[in-house]
């Protein structure tokens, strides 16, 4: 039986490794786009960057509303679902410290700095999503 994950749980749970979330923003026409990030969790706020242009990028500029899903696709199965509302800055020195704390995570520190320096420059946004709700369960097969 599934059973939910406390906060200190599913903090862990999306830190782990290099699971990617799943982001959902709103498109112009109210209709759902998904994409794939990569993500670090920083006290309340859960940190991404994506381009300015982008679809995501200009979605968030338009509706800051944003649902994340990271899941364990492996038996006993697990997911986060994580709500919030995102806050955008161009900061170029927070763009590229965050771009580079990311990149620690997914490509290793050997690699942070390099994805950092491609990942902090002008045209990308530093992307602070609030965390307003959390759905957890782990143990879903159970």
């Amino acid at each position: 039986m599934a059973q939910k994950m406390t906060e200190e749980q599913w903090r862990a749970f999306v830190s782990e490794g290099t699971r990617t979330g799943k982001l959902s923003t709103v498109r112009a026409d109210g209709s759902p786009h998904i994409a794939p990030i990569w993500f670090v969790l920083d006290g309340d706020d859960l940190v991404f960057n994506t381009g300015k242009e982008t679809v995501k990028g200009r979605n968030l500029a338009r509706d800051g509303r944003v649902a994340l899903c990271v899941d364990d696709d492996r038996p006993p199965f697990a997911f986060a679902v994580i709500q919030g509302e995102a806050v955008l800055s161009e900061e170029l020195d927070e763009v590229r410290h965050w771009a580079t704390r990311i990149a620690a995570r997914y490509m290793g520190e050997e690699r942070a700095e390099e994805f950092g320096a491609r990942n902090g420059v002008p045209g990308e946004l530093l992307v602070r999503v609030k965390i307003t709700k959390v759905l957890a369960q782990g143990g879903v097969s159970d």
